[in-house]
């Protein structure tokens, strides 16, 4: 039960995400998408640092900034590099396969078992997400194809380092959220400074927008996303991520008026079943762990207590 709450919770991050075409698109300046990266992550990033009371301590510094360039900094600016290159379902696809990095990277990292049903999940997942978001009109740029790669790369190996390094003694999620979100939030300034100029003039519907995302979209959703890591495997993590996409999808037809056809709704359930059943695996997975090393510690109190009667 309590595995099952950290998942549910966790879920809620990829959710909101899921919002973030929708508030942009309908609230945020246009054509701004590294000015909405650094105020999404910097004043969060502020925020739960000074809410956490708690600054990095030596090599947690160069370890926080290699995290949040990561999951944040360089995440950011590729990703949108990408939607603005690609048709939005294009990019989605190429975030959905972000699984399939995490699942290698955190067997050969972490030496997390690579199970032949846990890459099966995370290619159905892909799938099932190509159904709802591609389109017959859907064309291939090379540099929005290699910045969608990288940027799941980037991500993906960021949620198995969150998971590599842990955290430092007696330091909660909310301070790493902080520290992790600041630096990637520092990162992206001086590449919107350059690519985009001096930022836009902001009305109320911005600073609403702005406000979501700093709050809810980003600062809320990556301190529920880093402490799943920190409670569950980094495969199970990521494997919630195409709810993202599905998120985006169901937005668009209630809020925005978009039609879902019938492959598009049967695509859902199948990215939605492959989450799903990603989750049931790593359960699986995590309960053999346990049983396998309590086994191992029961085997070592035995020779040891024969050792002591010897």
């Amino acid at each position: 039960m309590k595995r099952a709450a950290t998942v549910a919770l966790t879920a809620l991050a990829p959710i909101s995400w899921g919002s973030t075409y929708a508030v942009a698109t309908e609230l945020l300046p246009p054509d701004r998408p590294l000015f909405t990266g650094v105020m999404r992550a910097l004043p969060a990033g502020l925020l739960l640092t000074a809410l956490a009371r708690t600054l990095p301590k030596g090599q947690w510094w160069w370890k926080s900034a290699v995290l949040g360039i990561l999951n944040i900094g360089a995440f950011f600016p590729l990703l949108f590099l990408s939607a603005y290159r690609l048709p939005g379902g294009v990019a989605a696809v190429l975030g959905a396969a972000g699984p399939l990095f995490v699942v290698g990277l955190a067997a050969l990292v972490l030496g997390e078992r690579a199970s032949l049903r846990t890459v099966l999940a995370a290619v159905v997942g892909a799938f099932g997400v190509s159904m709802v978001v591609l389109t017959a009109e859907a064309r291939l740029d090379a540099v929005g194809v290699i910045a969608g790669v990288i940027s799941s790369a980037s991500m993906g190996a960021g949620t198995v380092m969150t998971k590599r390094w842990g955290r430092p003694e007696g330091v909660g999620p909310l301070a790493m959220t902080g520290w992790q979100l600041t630096a990637g939030g520092l990162f992206i300034i001086p590449v919107a400074a350059l690519v985009e100029g001096a930022p836009p003039a902001l009305d109320g519907k911005a600073f609403l927008g702005y406000g979501y995302m700093m709050l809810i979209n980003t600062g809320i959703a990556y301190w529920l996303w880093f402490r799943g890591i920190g409670a569950l495997s980094a495969t199970s993590v990521t494997l919630l991520g195409p709810l993202s996409p599905l998120t985006a999808a169901v937005i668009g037809w209630a809020a925005l008026g978009q039609a879902l056809s019938p492959v598009q709704l049967v695509g859902m359930a199948i990215a939605f079943g492959a989450t799903v059943a990603g989750q049931l695996v790593a359960a699986r997975s995590a309960r053999s762990f346990s049983s396998t090393e309590k086994n191992d510690q029961n085997i070592s109190m035995d020779l040891t207590d024969g050792a002591v009667r010897r």
